[in-house]
């Protein structure tokens, strides 16, 4: 049984409309629950919201039958908290439990203390969201927010930019990742020996102790400057020794896989996961010999990044003491109210590539974008061609020399004028990457996505928040006003 919200209040319970905020708190929370505040006392908003939720999230469940689980307004408080504060799930399981404010807003009384939500329920529930529902969601708050500042404007400009979310993973060099994979692989194959009394793996602590010291001793090999003959030499024999001791594992693994087959026929999906982690153990042996004994050049579209997170790519953007990060590119569209309209993960994609596709997409969600800015890497022919067929202003500076002709275009006022606004999308950027957004610590692609598009909807949840706590501030200090001008007049 899931419901969105329960209907009836309990003894001590306090509803959301009265929860009150100490306006003179600078921490994050107050201004995100200020957020999700307007969201539930929005009528139309919250039918909507959930509606929605209740239509996609589990909607075979039968919402009257088996056992209370978390109700959809408190799994989309707990994923916003989390994303929006940048916190891990034993932070949110901390706050959940003892944050007095959240609790109410989470719907508990004073009495119910003795509720407390699991670790795990909160990892279970958060991760419903799909990047689908999260990316429906966030136009039904962009609305919202659109409504809530009564712009008098009729059209949205937008400003487009990419930027790199990091994978949670160590920077990586291909013997660590042989010894990951090789890790992995003799500790799962071990642990399946134990379940069914073989003794095959039975030193396996010690075997990963010494596939470890022969991996430690090629990288002290490798540090040393020396560019003699002599020191070429060793640093070539220390390698030759690591992997062969890797190829020595690989075969011992694939023979025990072999015996267990034929004893645990019904364990296919662990004989999998070992298969692929010595795929990738062969892979690195292989590039490490040719890299290092036979003085190849590995190509890039060769190598793979982290076993653990296998869609982690290399970027380098140029930036200024960030030569190379290790995750995958985003790329969002913000509006002059900023609120992000549409992003996009892109999976070994280009700025370029997406330029037209980030434009469709927003005027599909939000058909009043008539104008969008873009930097100098989204540039091409054709998306010049095609963008103008789509949007009114294009601000989308062009490569290289200029002629006369495309000189006079970014010369004139429009375009200069938007130029320089383009740059508030780093503003919104950064914020992103400090609530949230500078490493995702979900695993896998869909984990990424999912990650990414929680995010987003939280910004935009929390811009809501800050434009009402602004005119609570307001009203507060004209309120303080005219009490003391009551009391002069007195």
């Amino acid at each position: 049984m899931r419901v969105v919200q329960n209907t009836q209040m309990e003894l001590g319970e306090i509803d959301v409309s009265h929860i009150k905020f100490d306006l003179r708190s600078r921490d994050d929370i107050p201004k995100i629950l200020r957020g999700l505040q307007h969201l539930y006392l929005d009528e139309a908003l919250c039918h909507k919201v959930f509606a929605l939720l209740e239509s996609e999230i589990a909607p075979k469940v039968d919402k009257h039958n088996g056992r209370p689980g978390m109700t959809l307004w408190s799994v989309l408080v707990c994923g916003v908290l989390r994303l929006d504060l940048n916190a891990d799930y034993d932070r949110l399981h901390e706050l959940v439990n003892q944050h007095r404010t959240l609790r109410a807003m989470l719907g508990h009384s004073l009495y119910d203390e003795d509720k407390q939500y699991a670790y795990q329920t909160l990892v279970d529930n958060v991760s419903l969201f799909t990047p689908e529902l999260l990316d429906r969601l966030n136009q039904i708050i962009v609305e919202g927010g659109h409504i809530l500042i009564k712009k008098d404007e009729s059209a949205l400009r937008g400003r487009c930019d990419s930027f790199v979310v990091e994978t949670d993973v160590h920077f990586l060099t291909d013997i660590n990742l042989l010894g990951d994979a090789l890790r992995k692989a003799i500790t799962l194959t071990a642990r399946w020996c134990e379940s069914q009394h073989l003794s095959d793996w039975r030193q396996y602590r010690y075997n990963l102790r010494q596939l470890k010291r022969l991996m430690r001793n090629a990288q002290s090999k490798k540090r040393r400057k020396a560019a003699d003959q002599q020191s070429n030499l060793q640093t070539i024999q220390a390698y030759q020794a690591y992997i062969e001791q890797a190829q020595c594992y690989v075969k011992k693994i694939q023979t025990t896989l072999t015996k267990l087959a034929t004893t645990a026929t019904r364990e296919l999906l662990q004989k999998i996961e070992i298969e692929d982690y010595l795929q990738h153990a062969k892979r690195q042996i292989d590039q490490i010999e040719r890299r290092v004994i036979k003085g190849e050049i590995i190509p890039h579209q060769e190598k793979v990044f982290s076993i653990f997170e296998p869609h982690t790519e290399w970027v380098s953007k140029g930036k200024a003491g960030v030569p190379v990060e290790l995750g995958v590119k985003v790329c969002i569209l913000e509006d002059q109210h900023q609120f992000i309209l549409h992003h996009h993960v892109m999976e070994r994609q280009t700025d370029d590539q997406i330029a037209v596709n980030m434009v469709t997409q927003a005027k599909k969600r939000f058909p009043i974008l008539n104008a969008c800015s873009f930097d100098k890497g989204f540039h091409s022919p054709a998306n010049q061609a095609e963008l103008a067929q789509h949007l009114e202003q294009v601000t989308l500076p062009k490569k290289g020399k200029l002629s006369k002709e495309r000189k006079a275009i970014e010369q004139m006022e429009e375009f200069v004028k938007a130029r320089r606004a383009h740059s508030a999308v780093e503003s919104a950027i950064n914020a992103l990457q400090v609530h949230g957004l500078d490493k995702c610590l979900d695993h896998g692609m869909g984990g990424f996505k999912r990650y990414v598009a929680l995010a987003i909807v939280a910004r935009n949840i929390r811009r809501i928040g800050d434009i009402l706590w602004q005119q609570d501030v307001e009203r507060e200090r004209k309120a303080i006003k005219r009490h003391l001008k009551h009391q002069q007049a007195a």
